[in-house]
């Protein structure tokens, strides 16, 4: 049921790094994008695939993990993804992707999810470290970074307090706890 899908389809920033993953099963789930609805049929956005462990290594520093967790600067290199897609906007079909990048981020993440995989997208970054740590063609902006790998943390979904604080958290547990609203709250 997409429901469960959708439920389990959690952002991790704790994997598992000894679990690699092949250029394959990124190419595997950027071919879902192309059957996502696209603003004008222009379909814009390409991916930058990274699966060597050097490359993961220079595009690391520049990405930003968890704003909520004041005191937590990223996964340890124990944790880390093991492979990232570097969405990005070809600014020779235009300088708007509309809501294309939400759309193909979500199907990507629902395959990982539906393989065992895990992801979190991440909009916290330097762009120009990006680009120059993957060599990225000038004509490709980077939009989000999505890390992927195994999954080495539990993700809960919790019903938002009275408090009506939205904030991701870790309990006592060290699972991430994510405060969801009610239908209820959604309907105007």
């Amino acid at each position: 049921m997409l429901t469960d899908l959708l439920k389990a389809d959690r952002s991790v920033r704790r994997f598992d790094a000894t679990h690699s993953i092949d250029r394959d099963t990124l190419i595997e789930l950027v071919s879902l994008t192309r059957f996502c609805a696209s603003g004008r049929n222009a379909q814009p956005l390409r991916y930058r695939l990274v699966t060597d462990p050097d490359e993961c290594s220079r595009l690391f520093p520049a990405l930003a993990w968890a704003g909520y967790y004041k005191d937590w600067a990223g996964p340890a290199e124990s944790e880390r993804p093991t492979a990232y897609m570097v969405q990005c906007l070809d600014t020779t079909l235009g300088n708007d992707c509309l809501c294309d990048d939400g759309l193909q981020l979500q199907a990507i993440t629902l395959g990982a999810t539906a393989k065992g995989l895990a992801g979190c997208i991440i909009k916290a970054f330097n762009k120009s470290a990006v680009v120059e740590a993957l060599r990225i063609d000038p004509r490709y902006t980077p939009r989000y970074v999505l890390a992927l790998g195994r999954a080495a943390e539990k993700v809960r979904l919790v019903d938002l307090g009275e408090d009506g604080d939205f904030r991701y958290y870790r309990d006592s547990q060290s699972n991430q706890c994510v405060p969801k609203r009610a239908v209820a709250d959604l309907i105007i």
